[in-house]
């Protein structure tokens, strides 16, 4: 008779640099949580190691917090993380409890209506990684473009399953924008993208 082997799951990510270099952050087991890579970050924040400091961030699909508490270890001025399930937003709060007040602000608020309201200040960067397999994007697009989350010099991050081409952003976002750098990590898709909203 097989005995089944007890199989512990590696629920960590560990920030790459910044004030918080090295230290481990845990997240729990939660369907459709799939914490960016150590992989994928790295080239990321690379891709952004002007546009961080001092910077208002936006990451409406927080789940671990690994982008945005990598931003603000990189010196964000503040960043905004809305995360729906309750378990997963506990163990965030938790996380962030090491920070300054002042550097971030958690809601347990469903992404989707939090924006579809307006927005009173556009953000200077937006993580957008919300659950494979939903097709959120599109829509998340619209909201974006039509409640005044973007500006002039906001930059826009999408992590996905499939790649996002001009085509996909000229149909549903009503500003000029452009994809500056954009890659592929086994099934994952991403790129970041700035605007002209005049």
């Amino acid at each position: 008779m097989k005995l089944k082997k007890n199989i512990i799951k590696n629920n960590t990510f560990n920030i790459i640099s910044g004030k918080l270099k090295g230290r481990k952050f845990q997240f729990p087991d939660e369907t459709g949580l799939r914490p960016t890579s150590g992989k994928i970050r790295e080239t990321l924040f690379n891709w952004l190691q002007f546009d961080i400091a001092n910077k208002i961030i936006l990451d409406p699909f927080a789940g671990s917090g690994a982008l945005g508490i990598e931003a603000i270890s990189r010196g964000a001025k503040k960043v905004l993380l809305v995360e729906k399930s309750l378990k997963v937003f506990k163990k965030l709060k938790s996380n962030l409890e090491i920070l300054n007040n002042s550097e971030y602000k958690l809601l347990n608020q469903d992404s989707l209506t939090y924006l579809n309201n307006k927005n009173v200040t556009p953000f200077d960067l937006i993580f957008l990684d919300p659950p494979f397999e939903n097709d959120l994007i599109p829509q998340i697009l619209k909201m974006l473009s039509k409640n005044n989350f973007l500006a002039n010099n906001t930059k826009l991050y999408i992590e996905s399953e499939y790649k996002i081409t001009s085509e996909i952003l000229n149909q549903y976002i009503k500003y000029q924008c452009t994809i500056t750098k954009q890659k592929k990590s086994g099934n994952v898709h991403y790129c970041l993208i700035s605007f002209n909203t005049l």
